[in-house]
Parts: C-alpha cells; structure tokens; sequence
C-alpha cells in the first residue's frame, strides 16, 4: 500500500475536468444511439466490424446524405468558468470553442482508455481506436455545411495548427490520405498543461531548467551593488507585475542568473533557463523548440531567462536571433536575456529590450562576499588576509564561492601530539591566493604560455635602483584599490589605471627573473605573450588576438608578460604603401588597448631607442638592466647554486673577473659544470666550471681560454 503521502490527487484540475468530460459523455452517449441505427443491431456484435463490407452495408452507406454529420449535434461548449484553465488557454492562445471542443475529444483517450474502445465502435472499425477529423466532425457539428466550414479549423494557419498544439497524422496504411482520416493528437505539452503536471517538457530537458529556487535578495544586494535602474525594476515587477524585457550585460560570474532567479523570486514564479547555444551544438530543430519553451513558459507561468545570447550573432545564427526577438516581442510577460557584449538596438525588436550593465563588484564588496561565503563554510581566515584577496583578484561572486568550495577540500593537517585527530588548520595566504587563481586564467591559457614563477627576491641580483624600481611595480599593485577608490583618484582618470612597466637591457640581465619575482611577490599568475602568434599577416587579425588577450587578462587576474615587445611595440614609420598604414594601424589599436588595460603588464626589449616614443610615454615604471659588474656577477654565481649543490674548492670571486658574461649565461654554465660533476662522480670543482665555461663561449662565438695557472 501507498502511504497517503506520496499521493496528491490535484482536485482543481479534476474539478475542471470532470464537467467537461462529461459533457463529451453525452455527446458519446447520443451519438451512439444514433450509431445503432446507422450500422445496424448486428454490428455490436460483430469482433469483425470495419474489416469487411457485406452488400447491407453497401446499401446503408448509399442511402446516407454526403457530407451529413453521422451523429448531429447542438451541444455547444460554450459555458466554461472564467478562472479555469481551459478559459485561461482559450483567451492566451485565440481559440473559439469548437477549438476547446477538439482538443478535448484528443485528450479523452489520454485521461481514460475507454474512450478508445467507443471511439472505435463510432467508426466503425475496431482498429480505430484514436479520434480521428472526421470522427470530431460528427461528433461536434449539426449539419453538412458546418462540417464543411469546420475544416477550416485544420489549416495550417487555425490557431490550433499554428501554434503546433494539435498534430494531424495520417493513417500508414494509406497513400496520400484525406484528411478526414487524419487521426487527432494532442502535443505532449498541451496534454501536461490539461492534466496540471508540473515536470519540463522533455524535449527541452537537453538544454533547459526550470527551477523554483528562492534567493535572498539582500544576501544579492550585498555581494554586488545592483544598478538603481535594476534595484527600481526589481521593486517594480514585485508591486505592479508588468511584462519586462530586459538584457543583463556583464562577464560571466557577475551574478546574471541570480538576478534573473531575485526577480522570479519576487514574484513567486518560476525561472525557465533555456542554453540556446547548447540546442544549436545539439544539432536540434530550433525554429520548432522555440516555440516549445515559449509556450512552456506560458504554460508554468514562469520567467523566461536566456543567458549567453549574444553567441546567436558569433555562431552566424542572426535570422534565429531575428526569429527569437520577434517571439520575445509577442510575449505578454517577462523575458530576461544575458550576455557579454552591449545591447545594441539595430531592429525594431531590440528596441523594447531594456539593457542593464553589470560592473565587478568594487574592493569592498568582495571583501564582504569572501567573509560572507567563508563564514558559511565555517573556514576562519585572518582579516588582513582577505583585504589581500579583495584587493589582488577582482572575482566575480560566483568565482568567489567557487574559490571557498575548493578551500574546502583541500587536505588538511595533522594534529599536534597532544591532539592526534586530524582538524582542519587555518589556511594560509598563499593556500587563499592559489585557490584564488585557480578560479581564472582559463580563456588566458589557451592565448599564451603559463610561466611558474621561481624566483624569490633573494635570487636576483641588481643594483639598488633597479631593485627599488621592482618594488615600486608591486607596491602600485598592492595599494591601487586605496589610491583609486579610497582616495578617489578613479573618479580623475578615465584612462590609464593599469600599471604598465617596461624592463630593458641586454638579454640574460634578469628581465625574466624580475618579472617571475614580481608574479611570486604578488601571487598573480605570469602569462607570457608568444608574438609569433599573435602578429598576423591578414589584415584585422591582429587586433582581434590582441583584444582577446587584454580582455581575457583582465578577467585572469594575471601578469601579461611581452618578451621582446618591439617586434610588437615598435616605433610608426612613414607611410609609404599600404603595408606601412595597416602596420601604423595595428600600432595605434595598440595605444589604444594599453591605456584602457587595467591589469598589470610588463614589457622587455634589448634595444628601447626601437619602441615607439608613444607607448613609453604611457608607461608607469622603466627599469634598466645594466650588465652586471664583477661584484654583481659574484653575487649571480653564489645564488644561482643550490644549497644542496655538492660545492669543492670554488672560487666564485675568480670566475667572476675571468667571465664577463650575464646572468643568463652564468645559470646556464652553473647547470652544466652539475652535469660534468655528476659524470665524474665528483662534487663540483673549478675544472667542471671552465669546462662549462668554455663551451657557453664556444655557444656564443667567442674564443676563451682560462688562465693555465689559475687551474689549480
């Protein structure tokens, strides 16, 4: 037995069918009284009936008056009450009541199999167990003219056939069949609405959710600050329920979906999200589809929310993105879209639409959504910490919750000895700042090469300018969000609030390094820009890449490195064919897209008379990287050996003034004299050096010979 619980008979919908059904009894009931006579009292009793035609019957269908309904009647649906579903779906959808009439003789069959068993004996045909037009025609009409005008009501332009709520399939065993044979079928959605089941369609379970999911709308409020336009059309559709259009514009994570979910919350409806983009990779049939959800929207009164819209335009798809505004147009509710890319309003549809932008929540405000999300997930973190993380990562909010899930499961420690249970630790900085990047990046990957910084400040070796002028890179960093916001000087600059450095000097001086130390001292990721892959020959190309590579930084969180950025950055020439103007053209989107950058940038170049006087002007901090001196090279040789390096007898001071040569190199002699050592079996030795030594100049083209009595 089923406990009473897990059975919810739904009485308003029974209480609207009930009458309703029997009203079609009746029609049932006189119309196969009237059934008798036409087929004879034999045929009841007749397992065969419809199969054959004996010379009887031959003569019964003669005498009949062609076109003449078989069971005329003048039962009019015609008394529905005004606050039922069916009144409801009359009015929405333009239906007259012969329309209500035939989907209620499809619908029978679905709500009780004994309607095809009397379906069949008034057809005369005991394989004719569904409605067929000329069964409802019979059924429903008084006379052979309006069985005649009643066609109408199956054109492909009657509301029912229209709208795609009635399906009209011909019999198989028949070529080419008259449409009186066409058998009556209900769409599976309208039989869901009739019979008041609240599940989504199953078509559109590929590609589409519906939910019911209540959200706070102060706890949103309070991780972002909503735009008043958004905050007055929030208040707006709670209090009045007026059809809205709207477009949310903004990067993903921003909190899109969770406005659309606030305002279906607010007005105790459901939310209907449709990923139109995975239906097109699905390969389905939109035009079909779209009127599906629509109408599923309808149905479940819920709002429809379409997020990612603007890739109908990407994917080459604007005759459905014309089709799509159109319907949008018609709908007499509220039908909320996203994307990333501004609203434009080019057709007379997209006009209606109201476009609301969505900036990244401010300093402040992440700060909040950290505490708020960490607090949720019982993880304690010092305060101090989490300023860093606002301050450093410009997360979304759902980035940030993402972040905390993650700094869930990472492994905790053990104990101590008084206390051997295993207890989670408090996470520390660095353990914040790599769950915090791991949270963007993505996009950003597959545009540059990753570099994993290794270096600490304690490896590079540089005068005390040059060091002072790294420090002043990673202090703008650290402290932009109290300059520019805290202080004010956001509301002074429109432009410009990257922070742009430009390290030159001869290569193997520690360009690299520094910037790997800068990255490690800011726990941001280094991202390495390839030029090869960037600079195209075809024209537009380049500005396309080099959008994508700005924009998805910004949204990365990460260090944009250009090696040997004059190949890029290089000065305008004079124009003397079409190939100078596009290269002046790709240098001047340049300018353009560094001084809208408000991430953080670092360019390198051996020679900086090449680089364009334009973008030096726009550059906060150039630093200088002087070949290093003996004194310095010293310096490079002791700290480029690890301290678990087997060292014998070596005198880092001798090879300093014998070998005039960067850092670059000296790291590149220091891994060769280990491999000549572990060869030998031996620790490493001054022989192991020169050896290397010798051949980084051979490399180099250069002839050196170390001092015969300086070997020992």
């Amino acid at each position: 037995m089923f406990s009473e619980s897990s059975f919810n008979p739904a009485p308003l919908i029974l209480e609207e069918l009930q009458p309703l059904l029997q009203w079609l009894d009746h029609l049932i009931t006189e119309a196969i009284a009237k059934a008798q006579t036409l087929y004879g009292v034999e045929a009841a009793s007749d397992i065969h009936r419809g199969l054959y035609i004996n010379d009887q019957e031959v003569d019964r269908l003669l005498a009949r008056t062609p076109g003449q309904p078989l069971f005329p009647s003048d039962r009019h649906l015609n008394w529905l009450s005004e606050n039922s579903r069916c009144a409801w779906l009359q009015q929405t959808a333009g239906l007259s009541d012969f329309d209500l009439a035939l989907m209620l003789v499809a619908l029978a069959p679905e709500i009780d199999l004994r309607y095809e068993r009397l379906y069949a004996y008034l057809q005369d045909d005991v394989t004719r167990k569904r409605p067929t037009v000329d069964l409802a025609l019979n059924l429903l009409c008084s006379s052979a003219d309006e069985k005649l005008y009643r066609r109408s009501h199956f054109a492909s332009n009657a509301p029912l056939m229209q709208a795609a709520l009635l399906q009209l399939l011909p019999d198989p065993h028949q070529v080419q069949p008259p449409l009186l044979t066409h058998v009556l079928k209900l769409d599976d959605q309208l039989i869901q609405f009739w019979l008041g089941q609240t599940a989504l369609d199953p078509r559109l379970e590929p590609f589409c959710q519906l939910t019911q999911s209540p959200i706070d709308l102060t706890n949103l409020s309070s991780v972002m600050e909503l735009p008043p336009a958004l905050q007055t059309l929030i208040e707006s559709v709670r209090t009045t329920q007026r059809p809205v259009k709207l477009y949310l514009q903004g990067v993903p994570g921003i909190g899109k979906r969770q406005i659309a979910a606030a305002i279906a919350m607010a007005l105790h409806t459901p939310l209907l999200i449709v990923d139109l983009p995975r239906a097109l990779s699905l390969k389905l049939e939109v035009d079909s589809l779209l009127q599906i959800f629509f109408r599923e929207a309808q149905f479940k009164k819920a709002i429809l929310y379409l997020p990612g819209i603007d890739q109908l335009n990407e994917e080459n798809q604007e005759g459905l993105h014309q089709r799509l505004l159109e319907k949008i147009s018609q709908v007499n509710g509220i039908v909320i879209l996203s994307g990333l890319q501004p609203w434009i309003p080019t057709t007379p549809y997209r006009s209606s639409i109201m476009s609301i932008a969505l900036d990244l929540p401010d300093m402040m405000q992440r700060q909040a959504h950290w505490q708020s999300c960490l607090a949720a997930a019982g993880i304690e973190v010092e305060s101090q910490d989490i300023a860093v993380l606002a301050q450093q990562f410009r997360l979304t909010p759902e980035q940030i919750a993402d972040a905390v899930v993650q700094l869930g499961h990472r492994p905790v420690r053990l104990g101590s000895d008084r206390n051997p249970h295993r207890e989670p630790t408090q996470p520390s900085l660095i353990e914040l700042c790599t769950v915090a990047r791991s949270q963007s990046g993505y996009e950003l990957s597959a545009l540059a090469h990753k570099i994993q910084p290794r270096y600490r400040w304690a490896d590079i070796v540089l005068p005390s300018d040059q060091l002072m002028k790294l420090e002043e890179i990673s202090n703008q960093v650290k402290y932009r969000q109290m300059v520019y916001q805290t202080w004010g000087f956001d509301q002074k600059l429109a432009l410009g609030k990257g922070v742009i450095a430009l390290f030159s000097g001869p290569s193997g001086t520690g360009k690299t390094m520094a910037a790997e130390v800068i990255a490690h001292e800011l726990q941001l990721d280094l991202y390495k820009i390839d030029l090869s892959q960037v600079v195209s020959k075809y024209i537009g190309e380049t500005e396309k890449k080099l959008d994508r590579i700005f924009t998805s930084a910004e949204m990365s969180n990460a260090i944009l490195f250009f090696d040997e950025a004059d190949a890029l950055f290089g000065k305008r020439s004079e124009v003397k064919d079409a190939h100078d103007r596009y290269a002046n053209i790709e240098v001047g989107y340049l300018l353009q897209k560094m001084e809208e950058y408000e991430g953080v940038a670092i360019l390198t170049t051996n020679l900086r008379q090449n680089m364009d006087e334009a973008f030096v002007r726009r550059i906060q901090i150039i630093v200088e990287f002087p070949f290093p001196d003996a004194e310095s090279r010293q310096r490079i040789w002791e700290v480029t050996f690890p301290k678990e390096a087997p060292l014998e007898d070596v005198d880092f001071a001798q090879l300093a003034q014998e070998i005039k040569l960067p850092g670059g190199n000296i790291k590149n002699m220091a891994l060769a004299a280990a491999f000549f050592a572990a060869c030998d079996r031996q620790n490493i030795q001054m022989k192991h050096l020169i050896k290397a030594a010798e051949r980084e100049h051979e490399k180099l083209g250069r002839n050196w010979k170390y001092l015969e009595d300086n070997r020992g």
